[in-house]
This record gives structure tokens, sequence and C-alpha cells, in this order.
């Protein structure tokens, strides 16, 4: 009996014995003693530990903290006092240090990091409080309010107008207008503006209205992808941009008589058609919006993907600076810029020069799609209703038809009011 006896007696230390040890770990705990991942599951914490924390949890409650006491929980070994390591403990742990904390906010601290490039040498930005303002109120409330009203406008002018119709009714004969490669430059432009708008779009507006649906996941995900997309679409973007303006910009130089398509309206608003070469007054005005615009947002996309490299804005500044114009309106422009601050600057740049293109566009697809019948099949097929291109594009027609009747005579052929079939 006695094997027995030893063993109901071991059982039963072993069950009195967790009670006691947390009896006995209690007051401990109390006193500095913790619960650590250590052997036996007890340890010691660090006094400097508590300290910390509860210089924290006494900032969090608005309690006022003394500076003077340190929180570092290692001895602390002699570096240099402008290290960045160093100011940012000092300020971590509330030194009360009013100059250095005021030359590192300004950027005129000797701040020494052990990277090499300037940003890590910034500390402080507190420029990013004023790009954050304008990036999260004006630019995104009133480029989206704008966006919406382009829209609205737009729609508003359908159910007005309705869908401009060809008045002689289609011919059934068609002229050739735009050449493949001319439609592969417009669609490769367009193609890629509609990516990087949408995906534009989403970075814009996604944190504020697309977490909740998506979830932090999927959205985390989604952004990531839509930044790589935006970021390398761009480049198709800018070769397509290249290419249309070659290929157009000599049939898009003002003329005197582009001010009289304005005055009759285009034939879009009020009655008849007013004369027109190749491209009329409004497309000429698309074509110079889409290659200012476009080469601006392309400059602002490349700084923003090469700050170091390509900081535009500080020169900039410094050469308006340099015709005073700035000094006669009571305000001046920063002419040293951190590269944090040319990203700002930047990206505001990028997102309104954007908005403007973007209502362009809008207005350019709605002629070229529902506003007007036969204007989609210049850039489908390329080729156009004879009536049509009368109506809109007449001194292109008869140009074309006077070029190609040219050719007909000097082969010794009727020309018979034949239609050249490429320009």
């Amino acid at each position: 009996m006695r094997w027995l006896a030893a063993v109901l007696a071991l059982i039963a230390l072993v069950a009195v014995h967790p009670a006691v040890a947390q009896d006995a770990a209690q007051p401990g705990l109390e006193s500095g003693a913790s619960l650590s991942p250590g052997a036996g599951g007890l340890g010691t914490s660090s006094a400097p530990a508590d300290a910390a924390l509860q210089k924290i949890l006494a900032r969090q409650r608005g309690e006022a903290t003394d500076p003077n006491v340190s929180t570092s929980t290692t001895a602390t070994p002699t570096v240099d006092g402008n290290s960045a390591g160093v100011i940012a403990g000092q300020i971590a742990d509330g030194v009360n240090n009013r100059e250095t904390y005021r030359a590192i906010r300004l950027g005129t601290e000797d701040v020494k990091t052990s990277a090499p490039n300037p940003v890590s040498r910034v500390l402080i930005q507190t420029g990013g409080m004023d790009w954050l303002n304008w990036r999260e109120g004006p630019i995104r409330t009133y480029g989206g309010y704008f966006l919406l009203g382009v829209i609205a406008l737009l729609a508003v002018f359908f159910l007005i107008r309705g869908r401009i119709r060809i008045a002689a009714g289609k011919s059934g004969r068609t002229i050739l207008r735009f050449t493949f490669i001319e439609r592969f430059a417009h669609w490769l432009l367009a193609g890629s503006f509609v990516l990087l708008a949408l995906t534009g779009l989403f970075l814009l507006f996604g944190r504020n209205y697309l977490i909740d649906v998506m979830g932090h996941d999927a959205y985390s995900a989604g952004a990531v992808a839509t930044k790589w997309v935006h970021d390398n679409v761009s480049w198709a973007f800018m070769v397509a941009l290249v290419l249309v303006f070659f290929f157009w910009v000599w049939h898009n130089i003002p003329s005197p008589r582009d001010w009289q398509w304005f005055k009759m309206g285009g034939g879009i608003v009020g009655k008849g058609h007013p004369h027109s070469e190749k491209f009329n007054a409004g497309q000429k005005v698309i074509f110079w919006g889409t290659i200012l615009l476009g080469f601006s947002v392309s400059l602002s996309g490349l700084s923003l993907l090469f700050p170091f490299e390509l900081p535009l804005f500080a020169k900039t500044f410094s050469i308006i600076e340099s015709t005073g114009l700035p000094g006669l309106f009571g305000f001046s422009l920063p002419v040293e810029l951190a590269p944090q601050e040319e990203m700002q600057f930047a990206q505001i740049w990028h997102l309104i020069v954007a908005f403007l293109m973007m209502a362009m566009i809008l207005a350019h697809i709605y002629i070229g799609s529902i506003g007007m019948e036969g204007a989609f099949d210049a850039m489908g097929d390329g080729k156009v209703d004879y009536n049509w291109a009368k109506e809109h594009h007449d001194l292109w027609v008869a140009r074309r038809e006077k070029k190609a009747a040219a050719k007909a005579a000097k082969r010794g052929g009727a020309g018979g009011g034949a239609v050249a079939p490429a320009e």
C-alpha cells in the first residue's frame, strides 16, 4: 500500500502546485515581476521599460511628464549627438530641446545618418501636412465634383440636342480618313489614358470609399497592383503621345478660318456646318489640349518616378521668381525644396492636370460615340461616309477629290470624282 500512498501524494502535489505558484507570483507582478516567454513562464521586467510604458500611457491620457527622465532600457554608448537615432530618441523621450526641434522641422539641423540618400536626413517634414490637406481637401473634393459636373452637362446636352445626324443621310460611299498606323497611335493613347485615369482615381478615392466595400486586405493588394499598372502603362501613353503629335501636328496648325467655326457653333449648336479642313477648330482644341496637358502630366509623372534625378519645381519656381512677378502680387515661391517637397508639388500638379485632361477627354468620347452619327467610324475601320465627310470636313474632301482627279488626268483616265484612298 506504500506505493499507492506515494502516487496519491504525488497527484495531490501536482494539483496544488499551480495555485501555490500563482499566489506566490501575484505580489511580484505588482512590484515589477511579469510573465515572460522564458523558462518556467516567469521573469522580471526592467524598470526603464516600465517607466517608458508609463510615460507613453501618461501622454495618451494628456498628463504632464518629466522630459528629463530617460526611458532607455540599455546603457547608451558614446555616439554623435547629431545622429538621426539620438535625435529621434530624444524626441521620443520628450526631451524639451526647442531649438533642435525647430532646426529639424525647418531642415537646418545637421542630421547624420548611415543611409546615403538625402531623404533619410529628413526626420520631420511639416510641409507634408499642407500636401495632405490639399490632396484630401480641394483636389479630391473639387476634382470629383468637376468630373461629375462634366458628365451631367453632357447628359443634359444629349437630352436637349440629341444625336447629331448626317443631314443628307448615309451615301453608301466611304472615304479613308485615317490609316492603320494613325488609328493604332490613337487607340494606344486612348487605351493607356483610360487605364491611367481609372487607376489614378482608384488610388485617390479608394482609401475613403472602397476599403469598407473590398476589405483591407483586398484593397491593399488592389492598391499595389493598381500602382504597378499606373507606373508602367504611363510609358505606353508617352510613346503614343509622341506618335500622335508627329502624325497630326501639321493638320492642327490654327488658321483664321477656325474663328468662323466657333462663331457657327461647329455645326453642333445652331444650324449649318462651317467649312473645315481635315481637323476642325474643335478637334484642334482637343489635339493641342491633349498634347500640352499630356506633356505636362507626363513630366510630373516622371518627376514622381524619379524624384532625385528629375526635380522640377525648385527650378521652375526659381525661374518665375527671377521675373519678379510673384513680388508684384505680394508673395514669393520657394526656390529650395527637399525631395519630399518636390514629390508633393509634383503630385498636386499631376492631379490638377489629370482632372482637366479627363474632363476634356470625356467630351471627346461623347462626340466620337453617341454624340454624332458616323464619327466613330473614323477610328473604327478608318473609313467614314462620304456625306458625313462633306458636312464636317468639306474643304478636306474637296482637296482630296482635286488631287485624285489630277492623278487620274495624269494617267490619261477619267477622274469621275474619285476620292484618293489615303492622305
